[in-house]
């Protein structure tokens, strides 16, 4: 199975200043995804990018560079469909999928990479998860003119135990792997999703100085 490893990573950011080349754990932030991508059994590893900086850092970390993304498609709007669907078109080559990684997921390893790609079989994409544990919408509220409302799928009796709640999970953004045909149809997700599940400390997302801070924690304490 051919798949194009595809790692988004323009230049502007405004919650993390130059965010894709902070520092975490004594790495820029994309080497630790261009790691994991190169040490698994993807096809190619290419970062799309704005920005001539995070070129030059991702050529010289091993990941291919082979075209500059146009501003057009670097704005805070742009989506993540469009930035695959140019990256298809630019490359001119056939994939069966393509696998999104993006940087500000850092602890996704090759293990979790290959093992997406071995149960996309039948489906059309794999997408990770992580469980929401504590925080089950079964357990929130509206509301309204200052008043807790209950929504229709609140909690059968209050405060229940999240043992007996139904395990949900939400996407937590570490890795989308889709057929090649979805993408072109302008979905990530297609007819039929298998999931992926990552632990919470794989999981941390950052997109803030907070979650960075969790990150840096989280190394320095080897919760890993």
């Amino acid at each position: 199975m051919r798949v194009l490893g595809l790692i988004p990573a323009r230049g502007g950011s405004k919650s993390i200043p130059r965010k894709n080349l902070v520092d975490l754990g004594g790495l820029p932030l994309i080497q630790w995804t261009i790691q994991a991508a190169l040490g698994s059994s993807l096809t190619r590893v290419v970062v799309s990018t704005d920005s001539e900086e995070i070129a030059t850092v991702s050529q010289s970390l091993g990941a291919e560079v082979p075209f500059i993304r146009p501003i057009e498609l670097s704005s805070d709007s742009t989506l993540s469909i469009d930035v695959a669907l140019h990256a298809l078109d630019v490359l001119d080559e056939e994939f069966d999928a393509v696998m999104l990684l993006q940087p500000t997921s850092p602890f996704r390893t090759a293990s979790d990479i290959d093992s997406a790609i071995n149960i996309i079989d039948g489906a059309s994409s794999v997408i990770s998860v992580v469980p929401v544990d504590g925080t089950h919408p079964a357990r929130m509220k509206f509301i309204e003119n200052g008043l807790l409302i209950d929504p229709p799928f609140a909690e059968t009796t209050e405060n229940m135990p999240r043992q007996e709640l139904r395990p949900m999970f939400i996407r937590n953004g570490a890795i989308y792997l889709t057929r090649t045909p979805e993408i072109r149809n302008r979905t990530f997700k297609g007819s039929l999703s298998r999931a992926l599940v990552m632990s919470k400390e794989r999981s941390i997302n950052i997109d803030s100085f907070f979650e960075l801070a969790i990150a840096r924690a989280t190394l320095t304490n080897g919760l890993l």
